[in-house]
């Protein structure tokens, strides 16, 4: 009787150890699973960020890394697609093969109509109030919603090498089209190759280049709104008449084969002192110092006459960081344009690192070099003048390109030149 009561009572502990251990497994399956499930609910999700901007494409991979860091759970695969490559064809090409980018690069104005289907609303993001006036202007439309954040302010001319035009006894620089002549003959004189001309790159001189003529107009808005409904013209235009001499000059006291000269060549033979002049912007900063640490550069305009109004840069949005409204991970898209613009780590990238002028009244323009300085100068001054491209049809700057390269290597006349972009901008419109 009590080895049956022995056995018995055995059997209900053994029975009580089993069935608290399969209680304790179960309690300790639900947390667990549930923290472990905690931990890897935060799921790794991959932005696909597509941008142009060559010349800080290693410094934005940086600043991506130091992104990533703070944000583990987001990556960002970066693409760069520009200098002398077709950025827009390629984006093109992306969104028709469905690879379409999380976050991408839009030019506003006409550019921004074309894409508007595709992009997000940004008008209530964080950052938004910071902008700057003019960083607004290209991608807000008639309905004042914000699409795009500018990357930043830029702006372009002839740079010029300080130290080549006092070797040369150039004491003041250039603003008018004949100091500017002036110029290049005592620099000619002195055995130093004026200017850098990359007249391979359509946007060099069918986008900004001939912008100089659009943006001198007295009112450029309305001269472009005129050829849209044939009330003005480029042909017979005064501005588009000087704009030969502008051409003309660049070409006699230029590098060798222009034509075929591309846009690294071109920089290169700059910031390596072989020539005097480049028609260039701040964007190649980084790339002229890091071949030259010591250049000495400024600014001079690019002017088609001898008047005061002819010491102007042309100063704008350059283009924007916009978001497909598409993305199954636009949330955090968002995330990383406000923290490019909001991040002490963000700021410092966008000023020292990519030598960039803010477009944010919360960025202060710290650690410029000569080119962004000399940007700053001209537009507190308030001698500037609007980039205008982004008004014209749709790739209407390559055949523009395509006349000035023929007229530049003398297989049409000027005239025939002018009469073949008024053709181009009729056909597009």
């Amino acid at each position: 009787m009590k080895k049956g009561l022995l056995l018995f009572m055995s059997m209900l502990l053994v029975l009580g150890i089993i069935a608290g251990c399969a209680n304790n497994n179960t309690e300790g399956n639900e947390g667990g699973e549930s923290d472990a499930n905690k931990e890897g609910s935060e799921e790794v999700v991959t932005l696909d960020m597509f941008q142009f901007k060559v010349e800080i494409a290693d410094q934005l991979q940086e600043m991506i890394k130091e992104f990533e860091a703070e944000h583990p759970n987001i990556k960002v695969k970066l693409e760069t697609v520009g200098g002398g490559a077709d950025y827009g064809a390629a984006l093109k090409a992306k969104f028709a093969s469905g690879e379409e980018p999380d976050i991408f690069n839009n030019g506003g104005f006409k550019e921004l109509a074309l894409w508007k289907e595709h992009l997000a609303d940004l008008s209530n993001e964080p950052w938004a109030e910071h902008v700057l006036p003019i960083g607004k202007v290209p991608t807000t439309d008639e309905d004042g919603k914000l699409y795009g954040m500018p990357v930043n302010l830029e702006g372009y001319g002839f740079i010029y090498n300080k130290d080549l035009f006092e070797k040369a006894g150039i004491t003041e620089p250039p603003k008018t089209l004949t100091e500017l002549k002036a110029a290049a003959e005592k620099l000619k004189a002195a055995d130093i190759t004026p200017f850098s001309a990359g007249y391979a790159e359509w946007w060099v001189i069918g986008q900004h280049l001939l912008n100089i003529p659009f943006a001198q107009q007295d009112d450029p808005e309305a001269f472009i709104a005129g050829l849209y409904d044939g009330s003005t013209s480029i042909v017979g235009n005064e501005q588009f008449k000087q704009f030969k001499e502008v051409i003309d000059t660049e070409l006699k006291y230029g590098n060798e084969n222009p034509i075929t000269t591309d846009y690294n060549t071109q920089v290169t033979l700059f910031a390596s002192g072989e020539t005097a002049m480049v028609q260039q912007g701040n964007w190649t900063e980084n790339m002229i110092y890091e071949i030259n640490p010591d250049m000495n550069m400024g600014f001079l305009p690019i002017p088609l006459n001898d008047e005061a109004d002819a010491d102007v840069l042309p100063v704008g949005v350059p283009n924007n960081w916009v978001l497909n409204k598409d993305s199954e991970h636009l949330e955090e898209a968002k995330t990383f344009l406000n923290w490019m613009v909001s991040s002490e780590t963000g700021k410092r990238y966008i000023t020292e690192e990519f030598a960039f002028i803010p477009a944010f009244d919360n960025i202060d323009a710290a650690g410029l070099g000569d080119l962004g300085q000399s940007i700053l100068e001209y537009s507190k001054a308030e001698k500037t003048i609007p980039w205008t491209w982004f008004r014209w049809p749709d790739g209407a700057n390559k055949e523009f390109a395509a006349s000035i390269q023929a007229y530049s290597a003398g297989k049409i006349e000027y005239d025939t030149m002018l009469e073949q972009m008024q053709a181009s901008w009729d056909n597009m419109k």
